[in-house]
Order: C-alpha cells, then sequence, then structure tokens
C-alpha cells in the first residue's frame, strides 16, 4: 500500500482535528489507523514508539520537525 502523506503530514492532519491541537502519541496512532493516513512498508499501522520518535525533541526525527510539534512529557504532542 502506497502512502499519500509522510509520518509527520499524518500527525499534523490528527493534531489539527483536536481541541489545542494536542493528543497523546496513543490517540494520536490510533487514528491515524482507523483513517488510513499511513502505513509503515510491512503494511502494519505507524506504533506509538514511530510517533514519538517523529515528535521527541532528543531523537533525529524529532529534532527534522521540531518546528511542527512540541512533545509534552509524558507522550503528549501539540502541533506548534
Amino acid at each position: 500500500m502506497e502512502n499519500i502523506l509522510k509520518l509527520h503530514e499524518a500527525i499534523a492532519v490528527i493534531l489539527l482535528s483536536k481541541e489545542n491541537r494536542t493528543a497523546t502519541t496513543q490517540e494520536i496512532s490510533d487514528e491515524i489507523a482507523t483513517r488510513g493516513l499511513y502505513f509503515q512498508k510491512s503494511g502494519d499501522i505507524a506504533p506509538v514508539g514511530q510517533i514519538k520518535l517523529r515528535t521527541h525533541p532528543n531523537t533525529k526525527s524529532g529534532k527534522t520537525y521540531s518546528h511542527l510539534f512540541r512533545y509534552i512529557e509524558p507522550n503528549v504532542v501539540q502541533l506548534k
């Protein structure tokens, strides 16, 4: 299955629909799967850990997207 959105784009789409543009990593993962916005190359849904890696500022991917997301401990993400 080919993705239309990249994972960071799918995360942003979910957060745009949330109050205060904030959600837990679990909520984000569940909603991405429900809406079919992003799947791994294996066809699996994006796990919570992958959401955390893309949004947490202490990871390589998180630093790349730090202009988009604010990570609030524990496991809460806000769209900037």
